[in-house]
Parts: C-alpha cells; structure tokens; sequence
C-alpha cells in the first residue's frame, strides 16, 4: 500500500473539541494523536462514520507560539475510522481531513 499524504504529519497531542453535525451535537474533549496542514487524527469515545462531518477546535498553547494560547477553528470530515481498546474501553480512533478553518488569537470556543 503506497503512502496518499501529502502534507507532513506531527506527533503532537494537542487539546481538541470536537462537535458533530456541526455543533448539534454534544461537545466531546479529547486531544490529537497526530496533526497536518490538512487533517488530524484523534481518538475519541463515540461513533462517528465515515463521512460525518466536524466542527474542532485545536489549541495551541503558549509554549508552541511563544506567546499566548492561539485557537484553531476547523471545520472538517472524518474520512476513515478504526476500533480501537484503550484503558479497557472501546474507542474510536479517527482521522479527518481540514476543509477550512480560522485562527482565533486569546478567545475559546
């Protein structure tokens, strides 16, 4: 199986909110596994399919941009899904792709 990324991935664990259905849906913590320029992988304890589409918020703390926190507003796609077991529980490890996204300076979601 050939390699499709194009954009260089980071092993960073980032904190992230992840909203469904573009906010409908409750709010669920969690942090990324590994990030690009054009999407994130996160696991996260509810199903999602292939294809749902997402609202996240990343923070980039202060130590990453010397400054303070900057917040990263997304909105994307989960584009593959696997089961994972983590800690004794089932989990869902997802990756999605960023469609667009703002960055907000100081101010949350």
């Amino acid at each position: 199986m050939s390699e499709r990324r194009t954009a260089r991935r980071y092993d960073l664990a980032l904190p992230v909110i992840v909203r469904t259905s573009l906010g409908s849906a409750p709010i669920r913590k969690t942090k990324t596994r590994d990030i690009s320029t054009r999407g994130l992988y996160f696991v996260i304890d509810q199903n999602l399919e292939a294809g749902s589409e997402l609202d996240i918020t990343l923070t980039l703390p202060a130590e990453i941009t010397h400054g303070t926190d900057v917040f990263v507003r997304a909105l994307g796609k989960v584009v593959r899904i696997e089961q994972k077991a983590e800690e004794g529980a089932s989990r869902m490890g997802v990756a999605a792709v960023i469609e667009r996204y703002d960055i907000m300076r100081g101010e949350g979601s």
